[in-house]
């Protein structure tokens, strides 16, 4: 390692595990996202605690699970959100001479003490939650009369996005992030790029409209992927791409209740549930300097090691409070026998704690819930309909069976009882259960 180094992270809304080429074969081309891949890493078994907006980012920016943070599911507008005694990346990473910048979706907070520029970013803009919490969405529900805003370091510069404006919001993050990493290349940098895109309603720039030939949801994916291009582009040109860590991933998988506006993964359910479906996202890191080119990765992380991995890597101080995550280096950078000191990983729906993955990943627990499914898929822009299932006490074998469809609890009991033991322990300890 030459010099400590930056990390970008781009962190899609909604995005299903097969969204982008060389994890599914996508109808669209996404000649960035391969060739991040190729000169990085592949990890097909990344996790995330919970499958829904505001929690995922939460737990991806402090290092802890929403049972500790207390920030489960979606908060509406003018929130408060994350209680700003959890240190964010960019916290944990300015002491030690980060210059910090995050241009996109924020939505862990909508108070002055819990936006950016409160939680240790030096430069902002976008918007402070999703962008379907807007009057012209379909399923506006209780923001019918309330403005969706967009901020620039502490500051309303939009009063009200339009559906024209919405058209750009990924190219304004693009040309941000670009326009960062020229001016902070001399300095070691932390660049956060949560995009609103592809969570619903869906818009793309007139660029990009009708290029794929394969509907909106594809033309909106070539411009994410157009957006990685910009990024790693600029990090060539001002000389610190062999410095600067990058990873590419989702905060949860698809919204399928929207149909062609939703994207895809193999696995069970999706967005909203902790099946696979929903809390395993694709994930790509880059970084020549430590990760190995073309590696495809099968060992089980999670978004909360990020944020400890990060801290060893740039020589910053953890918080003085315990975290959850663990430094995940030798997993990253596909060391030969490195393990997983997880015991366990957590997975929750809202305030539903649903079970636990093995740190390995070779197993996962679903305690007894409720769930809910997709009955009929919604099209173009309007969602579709779910029901409510209930699953009993399931153990599945991951490696053998990574779509959760058959029940091994009884082949494999010991396995089952340890893992409930941990599972109950967790949600007695940390968790709110939903009354």
């Amino acid at each position: 390692m030459n010099r400590r180094p930056n990390f970008v992270v781009i962190f899609l809304d909604d995005s299903g595990w097969a969204d982008f080429r060389p994890f599914g074969e996508t109808a669209y081309p996404t000649p960035n996202v391969e060739k991040l891949a190729a000169g990085g890493c592949c990890y097909h078994q990344f996790y995330v605690p919970q499958a829904i907006c505001s929690a995922s980012r939460a737990s991806l920016l402090t290092g802890c699970y929403p049972g500790r943070h207390k920030v489960y599911g979606a908060i509406p507008p003018r929130a408060r959100g994350l209680d700003p005694s959890f240190a964010t990346i960019a916290e944990v990473l300015k002491p030690a001479g980060y210059a910090t910048g995050v241009f996109g979706k924020w939505h862990i907070g909508d108070h002055e003490d819990t936006r950016p520029p409160a939680r240790g970013f030096d430069e902002s803009s976008g918007l402070m939650y999703s962008n379907d919490m807007w009057k012209y969405h379909p399923q506006s529900r209780h923001f019918d009369t309330m403005e969706l805003q967009f901020w620039k370091d502490g500051e309303i510069v939009i009063d009200d996005v339009s559906p024209e404006q919405q058209k750009m919001l990924t190219t304004w993050y693009t040309e941000h992030a670009v326009d960062f990493i020229g001016r902070h290349a001399g300095e070691p940098f932390f660049l956060y790029v949560p995009h609103n895109m592809p969570h619903v309603p869906l818009f793309c720039s007139d660029k990009f409209d009708g290029k794929s030939g394969e509907g909106l949801y594809a033309d909106v994916m070539m411009e994410i992927d157009w957006s990685v291009g910009e990024i790693m582009n600029a990090l060539e040109e001002s000389g610190v791409a062999d410095d600067t860590v990058v990873v590419f991933t989702s905060d949860n998988g698809p919204w399928i209740s929207y149909g062609n506006h939703a994207g895809k993964t193999p696995y069970r359910e999706a967005k909203g549930t902790g099946f696979d479906g929903g809390t395993r996202s694709a994930c790509v890191m880059h970084y020549p300097n430590g990760i190995p080119a073309g590696e495809v990765s099968h060992q089980a992380f999670c978004s909360v090691d990020f944020l400890p991995t990060f801290a060893k890597l740039a020589g910053a101080d953890l918080p003085d409070y315990t975290i959850d995550g663990v430094d995940v280096w030798d997993i990253v950078t596909c060391e030969p026998g490195a393990t997983n000191s997880h015991v366990y990983y957590p997975v929750s729906t809202g305030r539903t704690f649903d079970g636990v993955v093995s740190g390995d990943g070779k197993w996962k627990l679903h305690l007894p819930h409720d769930y809910r499914t997709l009955v009929e898929v919604g099209n173009d822009g309007e969602p579709g309909q779910y029901e409510t299932e209930h699953i009993e006490l399931s153990l599945f074998d991951m490696e053998n069976d990574p779509y959760e469809t058959t029940n091994v609890i009884d082949e494999y009991p010991e396995v089952a009882q340890e893992l409930k033991v941990l599972a109950e322990k967790h949600r007695d300890k940390w968790w709110v259960e939903r009354n």
